[in-house]
């Protein structure tokens, strides 16, 4: 919502510039010079920025490219279609031997000394906001935990019943024993038969078996095991109840086994801290400062790394070995270089939420409030897109998402989530039954038709002028 408030201002401002004092006043804040820009030189993710030095003069940089050049470039386009001619110039931020001279912080530092503006992936945090004004950001951005998975971890012996609640065990269990009974009741006169008398079935009904018929008829269901129609009918509809069990039950174990396979070994900071595992930072980031200060951790555990590779091979060999257990980095490092690794590593943990990246000028600069409203027309349009699928392609929201939604717990199936179809199965059983048993209910109704039969003769003996 301030977002959105200050961004109108700014566009408001900057239209009132140009309109009341024409394009020359406006043109005029920039000084009428060339910007010296500084840019972060970087070992690894030159997705971001990329400075190629002269290789006769390591201090003189060829060329700078990279997505936050680009954005930069968008937004220069943009005031220069509003008439606002803007000349800059790139310089790398290197030492005599063409490497990094400092971190971001000594960087920014520079301002406005040796340089007019800063243009990186560089992170709005409140610290550096002291000594230099950033633009709204032009990229999203958080800090979280990138570990290793872990295939292969020990199950425990008791897995296959995890499927299943015990409350559903239970009701298993208990309609089988169900089920017995009543075939065990509807065979009881099955002996009576003579066309039975001798036959297989005849033993298959006789005793305290008959409670495991159920089971018998799910495994074995081609055995002729009952002899009455209500019967078979009864052993159909736990067939039909038993399938889909059993097919429920099979997904949900594989599910179970599935996600057991990529539950990542650290899940939680706290245990990271308990265990005093080493942790690692991105060279020259303020995350550093995180890991110390915020979450705390033996500042003796933590480690910097520079490069994706690195990155790799510390997380590859654990604490144990001299590495680390988990990587700390920002999310748009994170998913270059789970673009590149993703088979074997994935994001965990909260996500502490940073102001993203943006561009640095010197406080008071009034170049902030051009270039702000120049980004925020630079992130809006379809241009944003072409720049982020050039250098990360389309599929970094779907990346994400492949790791947020993995679950540490699959819930167990639950009586409740076959509530419907116990009902529906007892109640085929019960009119089975009533079906099978017609001597049962038939005898009272016909005891009442013989009770009123004779009442209605002697009525008629007592009054025999009564017609009949």
């Amino acid at each position: 919502m301030a977002k959105s408030y200050y961004s109108a201002y700014l566009s408001h401002f900057l239209s009132f510039l140009v309109a009341q004092f024409g394009v020359g006043a406006a043109a005029a804040l920039l000084g009428g010079k060339t910007l010296k820009i500084g840019v972060p030189m970087k070992p690894d993710f030159t997705e971001f920025v990329d400075v190629k030095l002269n290789s006769t003069n390591q201090t003189i940089q060829n060329q700078v490219t990279g997505y936050s050049i680009d954005v930069f470039k968008a937004a220069v386009s943009y005031l220069e279609g509003l008439g606002l001619h803007v000349s800059f110039v790139f310089e790398g931020f290197v030492d005599r031997e063409g490497k990094s001279a400092g971190t971001y912080s000594q960087l920014l530092q520079q301002i406005p000394q040796k340089y007019d503006a800063v243009v990186g992936d560089v992170t709005i945090v409140a610290k550096r906001s002291t000594c230099v004004d950033f633009t709204l950001p032009y990229a999203e951005s958080g800090v979280r935990m990138l570990i290793r998975v872990r295939h292969n971890r020990h199950l425990d012996m008791w897995i296959f019943l995890k499927p299943f609640s015990w409350d559903l065990w239970l009701s298993i269990i208990t309609f089988c024993i169900f089920i017995g009974f009543a075939l065990l009741f509807m065979e009881r006169n099955a002996k009576k038969d003579e066309r039975i008398e001798d036959s297989s079935s005849r033993k298959q009904v006789a005793g305290p078996s008959i409670i495991c018929l159920p089971i018998a008829q799910a495994v074995l269901p081609e055995r002729e095991s009952v002899a009455k129609k209500c019967s078979r009918f009864v052993l159909l509809v736990w067939l039909g109840l038993a399938f889909i069990l059993m097919q429920s039950y099979t997904a949900s174990l594989s599910s179970i086994l599935t996600l057991d396979q990529i539950k990542p070994s650290y899940p939680t900071i706290d245990s990271l801290k308990r265990d005093h595992e080493n942790v690692g930072y991105r060279c020259g980031s303020f995350v550093r400062d995180l890991l110390r200060d915020h979450l705390q951790f033996d500042e003796s555990r933590i480690k910097n790394y520079c490069k994706n590779k690195d990155y790799r091979d510390a997380l590859s060999k654990g604490t144990q070995n001299g590495g680390i257990a988990a990587m700390f980095d920002e999310l748009p490092y994170i998913k270059v270089f789970l673009k590149k690794y993703g088979s074997k590593y994935m994001m965990a943990g909260p996500t502490y939420r940073t102001d993203g990246f943006g561009f640095a000028f010197p406080l008071g600069s009034n170049l902030t409030s051009y270039f702000s409203r120049a980004i925020l027309n630079v992130t809006q349009g379809p241009i944003m897109d072409e720049i982020e699928d050039k250098y990360f392609g389309n599929n970094q929201d779907d990346l994400q998402d492949q790791y947020d939604q993995i679950s540490e717990e699959t819930p167990s199936l639950t009586t409740q989530s076959f509530a419907g179809l116990f009902i529906i199965t007892g109640s085929l059983i019960i009119l089975a039954l009533l079906v099978s048993e017609r001597c049962v209910w038939q005898r009272p109704v016909m005891l009442a038709k013989s009770l009123s039969q004779r009442l209605s003769s002697s009525s008629a003996k007592i009054n025999p002028s009564l017609p009949l």
